[in-house]
């Protein structure tokens, strides 16, 4: 993978493929790799880039390895990367922490942005709930603890229950386990409290949000701040987990790749089915 210097860290990214941008970014503990499948979709008709988050992957922060980290700071460097390869604006496509980053470009960057696709995210990470603070508090324990690891062992039956998905669970863990454990934590932090709804009604590029309808939050979650952005729509993909790009490539490369056809032939944004 090339390398991309900025602000103190060594992004790695890739770059398949030529037409418009399209950018892919990854999720916690993830890396660029897990967007192969829509790579090998796209690639032949968009010049693909899909990146590794500082302290992520191969990409390192040489000057504070172990954060702390922001995901204003993960949207600078995104910003940075289109620059350095001259493109803007892109579509971008964020799962998880990725839409997070996408949600704060495009309130940051707005002329970074041709359209948003968010995956299984929010524009914020607020806990309020008891179950919620709970939550959170046994995955920076056993993170602290044990490394991003063990908690792997927990989160990949979640995120890849079905029997056929055993290749899908190793390959997670095996992923999870490469990650360093103060920079995994030092992300988790990252995302703890962020919050950019209040900026949201002023994103106009055509976003389309993917929820799985087994997602960790729910739909009328989604639907509660797609509701809040001028040119949004909610697409729901049943029988699918949080990790749906990885979970059901196809599924989700048909979803993705109707709201793109739809964007290129200029029409507007409509009201998308409640499910696929």
């Amino acid at each position: 993978m090339p390398s991309f210097d900025v602000d103190g860290a060594t992004l790695h990214y890739d770059v398949q493929g030529d037409g418009p941008p399209l950018l892919f970014l990854h999720g916690l503990g993830a890396r660029a790799d897990t967007w192969a499948p829509q790579v090998a979709r796209f690639a032949p008709r968009y010049r693909t880039i899909a990146v590794d988050f500082r302290g992520s992957g191969a990409s390192r922060d040489r000057a504070h390895p172990a954060g702390p980290f922001s995901i204003r700071q993960f949207a600078a460097d995104v910003r940075a990367l289109l620059e350095h390869l001259g493109a803007r604006p892109a579509h971008v496509v964020g799962l998880s922490l990725g839409g997070m980053v996408a949600f704060q470009l495009a309130v940051d960057a707005p002329a970074c942005i041709r359209t948003l696709t968010i995956v299984n995210s929010g524009p914020a990470v607020v806990v309020r709930t008891l179950a919620e603070r709970w939550a959170m508090l046994v995955r920076r324990v056993i993170t602290h603890a044990a490394g991003p690891a063990a908690f792997a062992k927990i989160l990949a039956p979640k995120l890849f229950p079905k029997p056929e998905h055993g290749a899908l669970r190793e390959e997670f863990q095996a992923m999870m386990a490469a990650n360093d454990r103060a920079a995994y934590a030092a992300t988790l932090k990252a995302i703890l409290g962020w919050s950019v709804v209040d900026r949201i009604g002023g994103i106009v590029a055509p976003t389309l949000v993917v929820a799985g309808d087994q997602d960790y939050t729910p739909v009328a979650a989604k639907e509660s701040y797609v509701r809040l952005m001028p040119n949004a729509r909610l697409a729901v993909v049943a029988d699918s987990h949080h990790a749906l790009p990885m979970e059901a490539p196809e599924r989700f490369n048909a979803v993705l790749a109707a709201f793109l056809d739809e964007v290129d032939a200029g029409r507007s944004v409509q009201e998308a089915p409640r499910s696929a």
